[in-house]
């Protein structure tokens, strides 16, 4: 597949660093806080060693990137550990081995915040940035994290098709579209493995979400996830 390579941007490339030192820096939700930071002193016996990163956890990616993947939130001993996100849980050692089969990634696993992982054409994000108990985000913890999305597609101008890894995530893109000026379609898009539906100069294509509980069941496999990633290449001129 053809290497995507952006032009420098050292503007873009500078708001991108501000941005991510105000994710990094949040403390505007006091239960997010309190959970990412406990869950970093009692840890998992198998990182009892590790010190967790413990903060709102940045998207990373190709800064000319056309594609975006939008999951929910980072995991508690995933990214809350490791401080990139999907890095470090089974759902992240399933959607990178995709994402490298698909030409999005220079390597098929992604370990830790420097093991090499480089990714062409794409941009990985959440729409919540603190992992939450439960894996569940009050609407409150949602909205206030948002903004911190659309000032991220506004700085990734390139992207035009939007990957929403589950249906949590495909909801937040519905928002962000209504944020940004965009008319959600009427009826409200439903979400589904393999949805589409074009709202002002972006596509939103749904895929489900690469959780333990759809990848061992069979709900979501290999087969499935690559398609997804393949037809957005095609949606977004990458092939």
């Amino acid at each position: 597949m053809p290497a995507h390579r952006a032009a420098p941007r050292p503007g873009r490339d500078r708001a991108l660093a501000t941005l991510e030192r105000e994710v990094v820096g949040c403390r505007r939700c006091p239960r997010l806080v309190a959970w990412r930071e406990q869950v970093a002193q009692t840890k998992r016996a198998a990182f009892a060693q590790q010190t967790y990163w413990a903060r709102p956890v940045p998207g990373f990616g190709d800064p000319g990137a056309r594609v975006m993947l939008l999951g929910l939130a980072p995991a508690a001993h995933g990214a809350n550990r490791t401080g990139r996100i999907f890095t470090g849980d089974r759902s992240g050692d399933w959607l990178f081995a995709a994402l490298w089969r698909t030409g999005f990634a220079n390597q098929p696993q992604s370990l830790a915040r420097d093991d090499g992982l480089r990714l062409r054409g794409c941009w990985i994000t959440a729409a919540v940035r603190c992992a939450p108990p439960a894996n569940r985000p009050t609407p409150q913890e949602r909205d206030r994290c948002l903004p911190y999305t659309a000032r991220e597609l506004e700085l990734l101008d390139g992207v035009s098709v939007l990957v929403c890894l589950g249906a949590y995530a495909w909801d937040a893109a519905l928002r962000l579209a209504a944020a940004g000026g965009d008319d959600r379609p009427r009826p409200r898009p439903r979400f589904g493995h393999g949805a589409e539906v074009r709202i002002g100069a972006r596509t939103l294509l749904g895929c489900f979400h690469p959780s333990q509980q759809n990848t061992f069941t069979g709900v979501l496999t290999e087969e499935m996830t690559d398609a997804v990633l393949r037809h957005a290449r095609e949606l977004a001129g990458l092939d």
